[in-house]
């Protein structure tokens, strides 16, 4: 039998973090900054810019996703089996969860006196209504939380907390998360950080809450994306245009 990995070999370090840290805040700053140099390249290899926009976001999460499963293969094993001796337990707080993170995201939208999606948002609402769902669930609902949770929560967390106190760890994760997802767009503006802060600060609970847990955080967030996906697109066009309108 092979020997069991110490927790300390779990959360050191390793030249895969440091890879797939250095692969996301590239692609980051690039399509942050210079976005528009690519355009002349990738515009004849595709029909449209929704199928462009697909295909560099679905490379720049599986590039990312490729050294994060390698770095986090033992703690997604460990994780895994932690939570199939509890199933009833994983069953009924993922969903708890979720709901805890709706409540929460919307009293905090709700304190900053006004409602705005964020560009991000509103990108990928435009992306899923001409992209079909068997091509956004893999990217929205697979890649992209795993690659999240393991950047803002296995490593900013579970890793980082080895060398810093937790609660300045827990408080890191939980801006740059949130962001992330709006700076070099409309900037750090409060009504468009609202929801993504929310969301993080439940996503840090969960994962603390369960011993550092890094499958329990990915199946919360695999699931607000998931339900985010199925009301999207079970809701007509229209609608969501009209939701749009009303917002200032």
């Amino acid at each position: 039998m092979g020997t069991i990995q110490e927790p300390a070999t779990l959360y050191r370090f390793n030249g895969l973090d440091a890879t797939a840290a250095a692969v996301y805040l590239a692609f980051t700053a690039f399509f942050t900054l210079a976005s528009d140099l690519l355009e002349p390249l990738l515009r004849p290899l595709f029909p449209d810019t929704a199928t462009e926009s697909y295909a560099v976001n679905l490379v720049f999460y599986a590039c990312v996703g490729v050294f994060a499963v390698a770095s986090a293969r033992h703690v997604v094993v460990r994780d895994v089996r932690i939570l199939g001796t509890r199933p009833w337990f994983t069953a009924a707080m993922v969903p708890a969860s979720l709901v805890a993170m709706l409540v929460f995201t919307a009293i905090l939208v709700a304190a900053t006196g006004s409602v705005q999606s964020s560009e991000n948002q509103l990108d990928i609402q435009g992306l899923m209504l001409q992209v079909p769902p068997w091509l956004m669930v893999p990217l929205l609902v697979v890649i992209g939380p795993f690659v999240e949770e393991y950047l803002f929560r296995h490593l900013l967390i579970g890793k980082l907390s080895r060398h810093m106190n937790i609660w300045i760890c827990c408080a890191l994760s939980a801006v740059v998360f949130a962001s992330i997802h709006v700076v070099g767009r409309e900037g750090l503006v409060l009504s468009a950080v609202a929801p993504y802060l929310g969301m993080a600060i439940i996503l840090v609970a969960v994962y603390v809450w369960t011993g550092k847990n890094l499958m329990f955080s990915y199946l919360v967030h695999a699931s607000k994306n998931l339900l985010a996906v199925v009301l999207i697109y079970a809701l007509p066009p229209e609608f969501i245009d009209q939701l749009q309108q009303l917002q200032p």
